[in-house]
């Protein structure tokens, strides 16, 4: 029998490149932040555009880090270390990456009703929130890595795969996708920073919960597939290039609700379960 080949040193550089790529794009994403905030109190125009580079950067290291693992199992260059540095490399991008922007563009600018008093608890809550975001997602890494075959609470389809919680990514890209949606312009009003806070506490519970989520490892793009994945695939590009704000968060916002509705099915399928059938039911359907 002959041995398995083993793919050239240059080989195992290839996923690495894109992983180093990734701790660029949240290192990129920290700094246009921190920039966001010097420039606002001379230029809020420029700041909201250091804002939507800050939200774009999460965005194109989820592309990133969707690409070195399916590139080092192509290549048959996984290892331990490529592993570790991706993780390492999310908490970068997705954990404080996206931490720092929610709170410098959701929370820090609120200012006039309903006083100095009640703006200074906000933000207290907001660091604290952020925070919360942070250790939820390393938490939601950690747990990856020391699962060999986790199992959702909701188990689905045998045949498919899912990921126990919201990935990481997931939750960084609905925060980069709102931002960027919105202008990227800071929030400054009371009530719309309560709404942005609420929705960070929820992603942050989804990372570290057990509901069910699509995992797309089964999704190869080299298997032929039909017409009508096709045409989808071509329709969501077409509204990327031409509609790209309201498109990307239709898109982050189905794939975070997708997991709440599993949920919510489960839970409406068990308290209303389908009435078993009688066996003159049975009889009539095997009889027609």
């Amino acid at each position: 029998m002959t041995a398995k080949k083993r793919p050239p040193r240059a080989a195992y550089a290839l996923p690495t490149l894109f992983t180093a790529g990734n701790i660029f794009l949240g290192y990129l994403s920290i700094i246009r932040s921190i920039q966001g905030v010097m420039n606002f109190a001379t230029n809020p125009s420029l700041a909201a555009q250091d804002f939507e580079v800050a939200a774009k950067t999460i965005g194109l290291a989820v592309i990133l880090d969707g690409l070195d693992g399916r590139i080092a199992r192509m290549t048959n260059t996984t290892s331990e270390f490529g592993r570790e540095l991706d993780s390492l490399a999310d908490i970068i991008s997705f954990g404080i990456a996206p931490a720092i922007l929610a709170y410098t563009w959701g929370v820090q600018f609120v200012q006039g009703y309903p006083g100095p008093a009640i703006i200074d608890q906000l933000e207290r809550a907001g660091k604290f929130i952020a925070f919360l975001f942070l250790v939820c997602g390393a938490a939601r890494l950690a747990r990856f890595n020391i699962q060999k075959n986790p199992q959702p609470r909701n188990p689905g389809s045998p045949n498919r795969k899912y990921f126990v919680g919201l990935p990481i990514p997931a939750g960084a890209g609905m925060v980069a996708a709102v931002v960027y949606s919105l202008d990227s312009y800071p929030i400054t009003t009371f009530v719309g920073s309560i709404f942005w806070l609420a929705l960070l506490a929820l992603l942050a519970f989804l990372m570290v919960s057990t509901w069910r989520y699509w995992s797309f490892k089964e999704f190869n793009l080299l298997r032929p597939r039909s017409t009508l994945i096709l045409v989808a695939m071509g329709g969501v590009i077409y509204g990327i290039w031409n509609w790209s704000e309201p498109v990307l968060l239709l898109l982050a916002s189905i794939y975070v609700g997708s997991g709440i509705a599993i949920r919510l099915g489960g839970v409406i399928r068990r308290r209303f379960p389908p009435k078993p059938k009688t066996p003159h039911e049975t009889q009539e359907v095997q009889l027609g």
